[in-house]
């Protein structure tokens, strides 16, 4: 950032003039990166929301309002800018509405499916990232050839919704998270397609099969809008993909498909059957940190269930959990883009017990790393959702005063080196 009051860029605190001069001291600018990072997350969600026809201009000024909040020499007060921080969350909730309108409105109704994983025999495409409509279109250009078309990483989730579960060329799903794609894309022998953010620049091995879309660009890539023809000529003259069938994992936990339960998981709850809700996922990354979360998962007692979404699902989703009152107790609820499903699984089951979210039997244990995340983390403390256990680490924009006043008011915690006794602090809350 700079000031133009000392005339020199800064970061945090290291503008010459003191706070008062310049107003720029380090908690009034981790305020404003964080509100910075949550717009850009916000900002990712309208985009995919718009592309599907759903916008609402409410978001569009508050994103104008908060921008401009963090100019120079507009705002040096702490607890405006928390305020505007949460406003972000609650705005971010709206547009996380939208999309998951958006998603269903255009491709239907979501049901639980079992979706195979590796590759069918035959030349493929391989599709990355978070924007489905992308996935469809491409599904929509190769229709009438044999070329199959396999999800990456959070497209795994499109599996659930109706429409794409009737298209003959989506085969299954290849791979894990966005940090081992280096490696996955050059095992897989077809182009690849790259929709949204989480792409990482590429080698030799797979450059020349790299595609990218709109505003998402590597160096020297080549870059798509509609228009799939580039990849699908890429398909035919690449080698085709041998049979090789790895497994199957099941999605399609989407918000209205356990709403949909939810009578007979109230019963349950009343009856002590259920012991305690687990949402662990989030915004993953590559850090040894983040084994935290796999044995905070595999440690979870047997009478409970474990919902998941995001990237953050690699990390915990190998693992034999088993099932629950006919339910497995591993829930994919979808992409980090349908975060709001599970804001609204856990709103419903409040109203229907009659207390709030922070009463109710649940522990969020989440995951952070990038922008969408922190807009989601807003979007929880706006809805006053106590308790939250972050990490590995904070985010090096929070200093130690602001995240202070998050433990002070929010009961934020952060993971540390011992999960099973976490989890069971958890347990005896």
């Amino acid at each position: 950032m700079y000031c133009n009051q000392c005339e020199q860029t800064f970061r945090q605190s290291a503008c010459v003039n003191s706070p008062g001069v310049c107003g720029k001291d380090a908690d009034v600018q981790s305020l404003q990166e964080t509100l910075l990072f949550g717009l850009k997350g916000m900002a990712a969600y309208a985009h995919h929301a718009r592309r599907l026809g759903q916008f609402d201009e409410q978001v569009s000024a508050f994103i104008e309002e908060a921008l401009f909040a963090t100019m120079t020499n507009v705002n040096f007060d702490v607890k405006t800018l928390l305020e505007m921080c949460l406003e972000c969350g609650k705005m971010n909730l709206r547009v996380m509405e939208l999309l998951d309108a958006g998603h269903l409105e255009l491709f239907g109704k979501a049901a639980q499916i079992k979706v195979k994983e590796g590759t069918r025999a035959g030349p493929g495409i391989l599709v990355s990232g978070h924007d489905l409509l992308d996935l469809w279109n491409l599904l929509e250009q190769v229709a009438g050839t044999d070329i199959n078309v396999y999800t990456h990483g959070e497209m795994l989730p499109a599996h659930m919704y109706e429409k794409f579960q009737q298209h003959p060329n989506l085969a299954g799903h290849y791979g894990g998270a966005w940090q081992n794609q280096k490696k996955e894309f050059a095992a897989f022998p077809g182009p690849v397609v790259v929709t949204t953010n989480c792409v990482l620049i590429p080698p030799e091995s797979y450059q020349g099969r790299l595609y990218t879309m709109r505003s998402v660009a590597v160096p020297n890539g080549q870059r798509l809008d509609q228009d799939f023809a580039p990849v699908i000529a890429e398909a035919l003259r690449c080698a085709p993909c041998e049979e090789h069938i790895t497994g199957e994992s099941t999605v399609g936990f989407h918000r209205t498909v356990l709403l949909e339960q939810a009578p007979a998981i109230i019963d349950a709850v009343k009856a002590g059957k259920i012991s305690r809700f687990f949402v662990i996922g989030g915004c993953d990354g590559a850090e040894k940190g983040r084994n935290y979360f796999s044995e905070y998962a595999q440690n979870t007692p047997p009478d409970s269930f474990i919902l998941t979404l995001g990237c953050g699902k690699f990390r915990i989703r190998d693992y034999d959990y088993g099932e629950h009152l006919g339910l497995p107790r591993l829930m994919d609820m979808g992409q980090c883009n349908d975060a709001y499903g599970a804001i609204a699984v856990a709103v419903a089951l409040a109203n229907a017990f009659n207390c709030s979210v922070n009463e109710l039997p649940l522990t969020l244990v989440i995951s952070w790393f990038e922008q969408k995340a922190v807009a989601v983390f807003l979007t929880l403390l706006s809805l006053g959702v106590k308790g939250i256990t972050l990490g590995p680490n904070p985010p090096a924009f929070i200093t130690p005063n602001v995240f202070a006043i998050l433990q002070q008011e929010f009961d934020v915690r952060l993971t540390g080196d011992d999960p099973q006794g976490d989890l069971q602090r958890a347990l005896a809350a």
